[in-house]
């Protein structure tokens, strides 16, 4: 039986490891290779890093941080935003990426997935979708770090994903993805249930409960970031690179966190699904 992954997702902005809200309101709170090697450490299963901005300004430079996080983590790395060629795909797979994560240029060219997977094996091509339900109760998909709608239907983008090789989704629910609200764990497993390829879920993970759920409505893996970043800041678990930070840096100079949401550890989130029977790597 495949174990149920628990990764880590590391949203980053120029040389910084950055949390928004909604994919919005970004807060710097890092180096993201001090986070990457602490979680690594922690006994993450997988560490997912995705430029936050890369759609938007045409470009990926993610390459620098992968080659750097490849010496020192030994678990498989997935890199994402603004891979729109073979060769920027070729690029980060270079540099010490397992697997790469494509939105926007699949949607906006979907045999861009063929392609991909035909070159590089359907296992090292993942299709991010960004989701936001609508007020008819349908989820519509959208790109550019969930800026810009498509008029996608999520559920028929999702086969279609998968018809065109791809080989994991992961499906983020904008609504409340770093809010800790939990996800929409009813339209995941509508998600799961329609695909055989593995889904990721990603977006609103707050309790310990959350992983188990997703688990339970099909879901191969959980992406989380909030909880585990804001354990690691308020607990001082890496050290604070403050100065040389670029953009908003007040939220760490403060050391405050965002108030709704309680820090958790990998430590925590495994414990609970092992104990609710969920098969999981366990830690060293």
């Amino acid at each position: 039986m495949s174990k149920f992954r628990v990764v880590a997702r590391l949203d980053i902005k120029g040389p910084n490891l950055v949390k928004g809200i909604h994919l919005e309101g970004l807060r710097v709170l890092g180096d993201p290779g001090a986070f990457a090697k602490y979680y690594y450490d922690s006994g993450i299963d997988e560490l997912f890093y995705m430029d936050v901005v890369a759609s938007l300004y045409e470009r990926n430079s993610l390459s620098d941080l992968v080659r750097n996080a490849a010496k020192e983590v030994f678990i498989p790395l997935t890199v994402g935003g603004g891979l729109r060629t073979l060769e920027d795909i070729r690029q980060v797979l270079r540099a010490g990426a397992d697997k790469v994560c494509i939105n926007t240029a699949a949607i906006k060219n979907p045999d861009f997935i063929k392609e991909a997977s035909e070159v590089f094996g359907s296992s090292t091509i993942v299709v991010a979708i960004e989701c936001i339900k609508q007020k008819t109760g349908q989820y519509l998909a959208f790109v550019d770090n969930g800026r810009e709608e498509t008029g996608v239907e999520v559920l028929g983008w999702a086969k279609k994903v998968e018809a065109l090789g791809a080989g994991e989704i992961v499906l983020t629910f904008v609504d409340s993805e770093g809010t800790g609200e939990g996800l929409d764990f009813s339209f995941l497993k509508q998600v799961c249930d329609l695909v055989k390829i593995p889904v990721v879920a990603h977006g609103g993970v707050g309790r310990l409960s959350d992983p188990v759920s997703a688990y339970k409505s099909g879901a191969s893996a959980i992406a989380i970031a909030s909880v585990l970043h804001y354990d690691v800041i308020e607990n001082s678990k890496v050290p604070s690179r403050v100065d040389g930070l670029e953009g908003n840096d007040s939220f760490i100079k403060k050391n405050t966190r965002f108030k709704k949401i309680n820090p958790l550890t990998v430590n925590q989130i495994k414990e609970e699904l092992a104990l609710s029977a969920v098969p999981v790597r366990k830690n060293s």
